[in-house]
């Protein structure tokens, strides 16, 4: 299958998304922050990165943008709306919000793997209002009903 990418001016010089391996499920993206320009993250803040790119989906398809685990491991780096949805309609830059979860300072640099796409099919529904829901053997049960084990 086939999506639509512009790579917008800021974003030029840089790779466009791609899976690192032949079974990646996501394609990495890349910050697009103007060029010399570092944007610093300080612990428990969160910062809005560009990437340089924008895409066209066909109808039923959404891009999750969803977190690197090397900078979530090493860093305590992760998306803050996890995964953030791009709709198929959306034909604006594509930007990720960046949460320092860690104890340091953290920068990015222009170029620098941020985060990773993965592109989904989505499902709209009608909604039918109900008196009552079907009967089910959890039934209301909720938070760690089901155990831990």
């Amino acid at each position: 299958m086939k999506f639509e990418l512009k790579v917008l001016n800021n974003g030029k010089d840089l790779p466009i998304p791609k899976y690192q391996t032949n079974q990646a499920a996501g394609m990495d993206i890349y910050s697009a922050n103007p060029e010399k320009e570092e944007i610093r993250i300080p612990p428990s803040e969160y910062k809005l990165i560009p990437t340089g790119i924008s895409i066209g989906l066909p109808e039923g398809y959404e891009a999750q943008i969803r977190p690197r685990s090397g900078l979530a491991a090493k860093h305590g780096i992760t998306v803050l709306n996890t995964p953030g949805t791009i709709d198929s309609d959306y034909r604006g830059e594509i930007s990720v919000i960046l949460v320092n979860l860690g104890k340091n300072d953290f920068n990015v640099v222009r170029g620098m793997r941020i985060a990773q796409m993965i592109i989904s099919p989505v499902s709209q529904f009608k909604i039918d209002i109900v008196d009552e829901l079907d009967t089910t053997s959890r039934g209301e049960k909720g938070f760690g009903s089901t155990g831990e084990k």
